[in-house]
C-alpha cells in the first residue's frame, strides 16, 4: 500500500470532522476487536501495536481513564460503570491539564466544591487559566471525562481528587448546558488526535460521581481518607501511562531505524575507488557512526519498557493489598525513563531522518510523521521531560538522605548507591576490556551514583547557609537533571545487560545482541565522556579505548544491520514509507508517489491565467 498522501489530504478537509470522525471511527474498531479478543490480548495489543495512530487515537486516553476509575472506584462504583464503559455505552477521556497548569498537579483550579443540600459536587472553573486543555478526543467523541479537580467541602480545600463528570448528552451527543468544550485548534502534528478545551460554570455532579475507594464525602458533607497517602494514590494511573509511552516510544524509534537503514543500503553515493561502483550508503562510516547506536538504543528501549510494565503490575499489586512501600520508587522510575526515552528517541529520529538526506524531508519517507504524531508530542504530554527528571532526582536525593543518616536504600532501582559510591576508578586496561558487560555496567552505575551523591552534597550546602529547600533545588536544578539522566542511563544500560545475561539466545544470534550491548555502552561513554572524565574515574586513554570498540563494533554490527531492523516485523503497511520499502524497489514507488499529487493532475494549474501569462507576456508592465 502506497503511503497516505497527506499533502493531498489537506486540500479540502474539514480538519475538526476529520478528527472527530477519526477517532470515532476508531473506537467502535475497537469495540469490535474487543468482543472476539482475551482482555490480556487487547492490553498487549495497545502496549505494542505497531499502528500508533490506532492506539493515540483511543487508546491511550482511555487507557488512562480506564485506569483511574478502576484504580480510584470502589467495588459497587465499578459495577456501575465498567459495563457501560466496556460496551462501549459511553466514552471516556482523562482531563487534568489545564491552559494554567500542567505538570505542577497541586496548582490545577477547576473545583468541586460539595453542596450538601443537594447532595452534589459544584465543577466550576473559577478562572480561564482553570479550563481544561489538551485531552485526546474530548472536543467531538467524549461522553463523559475524569476530571481532576480540588475538593472543597466545609470550607476546606482537600487538594486534587478525581470525578466523572458527564460533558455529552447521550441521545444525541449533545453538550450539556454550563459546560463549554471544543476543539484546542491546529498543531504543529499530531492531527489524529481530536484535543479538546473544557470549561465548566458551576456545574453539578451526584455525590457518588467522586472516585471514592481511597477518600469519601459523607451525605452531610464530611471527608474522610480510607488510605494513608491516598493523595499519591490518586496519580498511580499516570505511572500506568508511563510505561505505555516506554513502549510507543521503543515501537516509533525502531520504526524510524528500519526505514533509514533499510534506504541507506538502497541508496549509493560516491565512489572512494573510480575503478569501483558507487558505495552503498550504509557502508560509510558516518552513516554507521550516526544510525547504528540508534539502532542499539531502540532495543535497549524495548527492554526498558517490558522492565517498567512489569514494575507497574508489580507496585500495583502491591498497593491493591495495602502495601504503600514501592509507589515512590515506582513514581520516580517511571518518570524518569519516560523523559530520558522520549528526549533520546526525538533526536534519534531526527537523526534517522538527517540521514536520509533531502528524501527524509519528504512526508513519504514516514519520517516526518513519525517525529511530528509521536515523539516530539511525547517530550511533554503526560508531564515535561524536564519536571519529570526533577521529580527522579528529589526521590534519588531523598535516597542520599537515607545513606547520610545511616539508613540502608533497599530499592532496587537506587540500591547502587550504596554499592559502587566507593570506587574511584575504572579497570580498564585495554580496548578489550570495553567488551566486559561487568566493566561496562559498573562504569554507568558509578557515573550515575558520583553525580546524585554530588548534587546531594551541594543541596546539603545551601540548605545549611540558610537557603530554602525550595530555592536550594532551583539553585542545583541543573546539576539535578544531569544526575537523574545518569541515573536513567544506567537503568537502561542494566536492563540491556540483564536481557544479555538471562536471555537464551541462540549460537548465532548471541554475539549480534552482545554487540548491540557493548555498542549501546561505549557510544554513551564516548558521547558523555566528561561524565566519566570528570573525577578521574576514567583517564582520556580508557576514553579512546573506548572509541576504538565503538569504531571495531560498527564494522561488526555492519552485516547485521538488515537484519536486525527486519527483526522488528514491521510490514510495509505499518511503516508507511517509500525509503523503508521492504523489497527495496525505493525509486520507482517514489515517483509514483509523487504523480500522485494533486497538483500533477492538471498540466497548466489556473495561477497561470491569473498571475503567470501576463507576467510572461509583458502585460504587468508600467504603462507610464
Amino acid at each position: 500500500m502506497e503511503p497516505t498522501n497527506r499533502l493531498a489530504l489537506m486540500a479540502n478537509v474539514d480538519f475538526e470532522l476529520t478528527r472527530a470522525s477519526t477517532t470515532a471511527t476508531r473506537r467502535q474498531r475497537l469495540y469490535q476487536y474487543s468482543k472476539s479478543l482475551k482482555r490480556i490480548d487487547i492490553v498487549l495489543a495497545l502496549f505494542t501495536t505497531p499502528n500508533h495512530k490506532f492506539s493515540l487515537c483511543f487508546g491511550r486516553r482511555r487507557r488512562v481513564a480506564v485506569l483511574n476509575r478502576k484504580n480510584q472506584s470502589t467495588p459497587e462504583q465499578l459495577e456501575k460503570w465498567m459495563p457501560l464503559i466496556k460496551k462501549y455505552k459511553i466514552i471516556g477521556t482523562y482531563a487534568q491539564t489545564e491552559m494554567g497548569h500542567g505538570t505542577f498537579v497541586r496548582g490545577l483550579e477547576t473545583t468541586a466544591t460539595y453542596n450538601p443540600e443537594t447532595e452534589t459536587f459544584v465543577m466550576h472553573s473559577p478562572t480561564l487559566t482553570a479550563t481544561k486543555w489538551w485531552p485526546g478526543g474530548l472536543a467531538h467523541t467524549s461522553t463523559h471525562a475524569i476530571i481532576m479537580a480540588r475538593l472543597i467541602t466545609g470550607g476546606k480545600d482537600y487538594g486534587i481528587h478525581a470525578f466523572l463528570v458527564q460533558i455529552r448528552s447521550l441521545e444525541d451527543h449533545s453538550v450539556l448546558p454550563g459546560i463549554k468544550v471544543g476543539s484546542i485548534g491546529p498543531k504543529m502534528s499530531y492531527d489524529v488526535v481530536d484535543n479538546g478545551f473544557l470549561n465548566f460554570n458551576k456545574v453539578h455532579i451526584p455525590r457518588q460521581n467522586m472516585l471514592m475507594k481511597y477518600s469519601q464525602v459523607s451525605r452531610v458533607g464530611e471527608y474522610s481518607r480510607l488510605k494513608r497517602d491516598s493523595e499519591k494514590l490518586t496519580y498511580i494511573s499516570m505511572v500506568a501511562t508511563r510505561a505505555f509511552i516506554a513502549f510507543n516510544t521503543a515501537r516509533e524509534l525502531s520504526k524510524a531505524c528500519t526505514i533509514a537503514i533499510r534506504y541507506s543500503a538502497v541508496r549509493r553515493q560516491s565512489k572512494l575507488d573510480e575503478s569501483k561502483s558507487e558505495l552503498q550508503v550504509l557502508d560509510y562510516k558516518t552513516q554507521q557512526y550516526a544510525l547504528l547506536p540508534v539502532l542499539a538504543t531502540s532495543y535497549a528501549f524495548w527492554f526498558t519498557a517490558f522492565e517498567i510494565t512489569k514494575l507497574y503490575f508489580r507496585v500495583q499489586m502491591e498497593i491493591n493489598d495495602g502495601n504503600l512501600s514501592n509507589a515512590q520508587e515506582l513514581h520516580a522510575t517511571s518518570a524518569g525513563i519516560k523523559a530520558f526515552t522520549t528526549q533520546n528517541a526525538a533526536t534519534g529520529v531526527e537523526t534517522c531522518r538527517f540521514r536520509c538526506g533531502g528524501h527524509g524531508f519528504s512526508m513519504s519517507s514516514g519520517l516526518p510523521t513519525i517525529y511530528g504524531d509521536h515523539v516530539a508530542p511525547s517530550c511533554t504530554y503526560e508531564g515535561d521531560n524536564i519536571v519529570m527528571l526533577l521529580q527522579t532526582a528529589r526521590y534519588l536525593v531523598k535516597c542520599c538522605s537515607r545513606l547520610a543518616s545511616g539508613q540502608p536504600v533497599t530499592t532496587p532501582t537506587a540500591a547502587y548507591l550504596t554499592a559502587v559510591a566507593k570506587e574511584t576508578a575504572c579497570v580498564a586496561s585495554s580496548p578489550q576490556d570495553f567488551r566486559n558487560p561487568e566493566i561496562l555496567v559498573r562504569a554507568y552505575k558509578h557515573r550515575a551514583a558520583r553525580l546524585v551523591l554530588a548534587v546531594s552534597r551541594k543541596l546539603q550546602q545551601n540548605t545549611s547557609k540558610g537557603v530554602s529547600p525550595g530555592d536550594a533545588r532551583n539553585i542545583c536544578s541543573v546539576e539535578l537533571v544531569r544526575a537523574a539522566q545518569a541515573h536513567c542511563h544506567q537503568f537502561v544500560v542494566e536492563q540491556f545487560a540483564n536481557v544479555i545475561q538471562n536471555e537464551s539466545f541462540s549460537a548465532t544470534l548471541r554475539p549480534v545482541m552482545e554487540a548491540m550491548f557493548r555498542l549501546y555502552c561505549v557510544h554513551g561513554i564516548v558521547e558523555q565522556a566528561k561524565d566519566f572524565l570528570e573525577d578521574g574515574y576514567m583517564n582520556g586513554e580508557q576514553v579512546n579505548m573506548a572509541n576504538d570498540v565503538l569504531m571495531e563494533l560498527l564494522d561488526e554490527i555492519r552485516p547485521n544491520a538488515i537484519g536486525l531492523v527486519d527483526a522488528f516485523d514491521y510490514s510495509d503497511y505499518c511503516l508507511n514509507s517509500v525509503l523503508g520499502r521492504y523489497d527495496g524497489n525505493v525509486y520507482e514507488h517514489l515517483m509514483k508517489w509523487a504523480e500522485k499529487f494533486p497538483l500533477n493532475k492538471n498540466e497548466v494549474m489556473p495561477a497561470y491565467e491569473k498571475y503567470l501569462r501576463p507576467l510572461l507576456k509583458g502585460e504587468f508592465a508600467s504603462k507610464l
